[in-house]
């Protein structure tokens, strides 16, 4: 982790056993279903969610890093106007995209501190557990834990982690608080309807910036093995899951291009299949603070890495302040439903939202050309927009069918 500048719905199913660099589900008495029907709901921005592209497909939303940062903790006490913390104002900006599709999942880096506090920034993360009530709020049904910050206050901190985004609603995958919650895959329906697609959410990461796994607790979090990762998502589909969703925590800080390591596993994971189906559906990946590609690989869509979504103002490892930073894409992915069971679920749609988070003002931004900006920042939004659209599209996912979306 690079040091920031500090400015002035569970339904119950039996038996879903699964088989089981520097920054840089469910608890365990309910196994099953989580998720919601976001038509049903409202996020932050009070518009009412969207719905999936056809019957029986469905959309999915991924964002990246939540890095609660000194300077973010800062804004959402100044937002809550002395009475706690209040997060929801600085994600008003990403609300229409996330919960106007069917499931959105978000990367929940840090780890909660107690209520009341105290709470800290870089470089040992404890952020206030209201982040978790902002989260469910601006419409996320799932969120990836498994990060190098997992374990930055120790085993207490994953359980006040997980045990806040139970209480606000939210899903969860990587980091667990029992040998059984560790086991048992993060199964969301993607609709209210019971026959609405099942989707597995699973998550790893390279590391926890030394910090040794908790004495007795081998499983507090997910670390990235190849043979573990193929393993769990066969459990997955075994346990029912319709489309394999894996969030991975990897590659280098600042490097725009994903590095060999993501690369080779990249192409190790999406061509791993069995009966003929892959065994995942979707790679998506979060760690390097900067936009990075989107690649069909084997058939199958990898985000290398979609930046932060909420962090501070930060330097790089050169000592200078880093703008891209502070940018970030939200991947949108509509599955459409195989035309005979048991075949893969298609992405017949994939777009990328480019946002920016703008540190003075602690607000998402949409870059969205047709919507709105902030008075006088036009041309430099413009600019931070076609910077993303680069990183992203640098692999050739445009040639895939790869879009910008709104």
């Amino acid at each position: 982790m690079t040091k920031r500048i500090r400015p002035g719905a569970a339904i119950a199913v039996a038996g879903l056993l699964a088989t089981a660099t520097a920054c840089t589900g469910q608890p365990s008495g309910t196994p099953g279903f989580a998720g919601r029907h976001p038509s049903a709901e409202r996020g932050a921005n009070g518009a009412g969610a969207g719905g999936a592209e056809g019957a029986g497909g469905f959309t999915l939303l991924a964002s990246g890093d939540i890095l609660p940062h000194s300077s973010i903790i800062d804004r959402a006490a100044a937002d809550a106007g002395g009475r706690g913390y209040d997060f929801r104002p600085m994600l008003k900006g990403a609300a229409p995209a996330v919960s106007g599709a069917d499931l959105a999942i978000c990367h929940m880096e840090t780890a909660y501190g107690q209520e009341g506090g105290p709470y800290t920034g870089y470089p040992s993360f404890k952020s206030p557990p209201e982040v978790a009530t902002a989260l469910r709020a601006t419409g996320f049904d799932s969120c990836s834990t498994a990060s190098n910050h997992t374990l930055d206050d120790g085993a207490q901190g994953v359980g006040r982690t997980l045990d806040a985004l139970d209480r606000a609603g939210v899903a969860h995958a990587g980091s667990a608080r029992s040998a059984e919650e560790a086991t048992r895959p993060t199964l969301l329906r993607a609709g209210k309807d019971k026959d609405a697609a099942k989707v597995a959410h699973l998550a790893y990461t390279y590391g926890t910036n030394d910090v040794p796994l908790p004495a007795g607790r081998p499983w507090a979090v997910n670390l990235i093995d190849r043979g573990r990762i193929v393993a769990d998502a066969r459990a997955a589909r075994k346990a029912g899951a319709d489309v394999v969703v894996v969030s991975l925590h990897w590659g280098t800080e600042w490097q725009d291009g994903p590095d060999d390591v993501q690369v080779g596993l990249g192409r190790e994971l999406t061509a791993s299949g069995t009966g003929g189906r892959p065994d995942i559906d979707l790679i998506l990946g979060t760690h390097a603070h900067v936009p990075q590609a989107y690649e069909k690989v084997n058939g199958t869509w990898i985000v290398y890495g979609m930046g932060d979504q909420v962090a501070g103002a930060m330097t790089n490892h050169e000592g200078v302040q880093d703008p891209r930073g502070n940018e970030s894409s939200m991947g949108r992915f509509t599955f459409a439903p195989p035309a005979r069971a048991g075949e893969r679920w298609v992405v017949k749609k994939a777009e990328f939202i480019p946002q920016w988070f703008d540190p003075a003002a602690g607000r998402v931004v949409s870059l969205d050309p047709k919507s709105p900006v902030t008075a006088g920042e036009g041309g430099r939004l413009e600019e931070i927009r076609d910077r993303i659209h680069r990183a992203v599209l640098s692999r050739g996912g445009g040639q895939d069918g790869l879009v910008a979306g709104r």
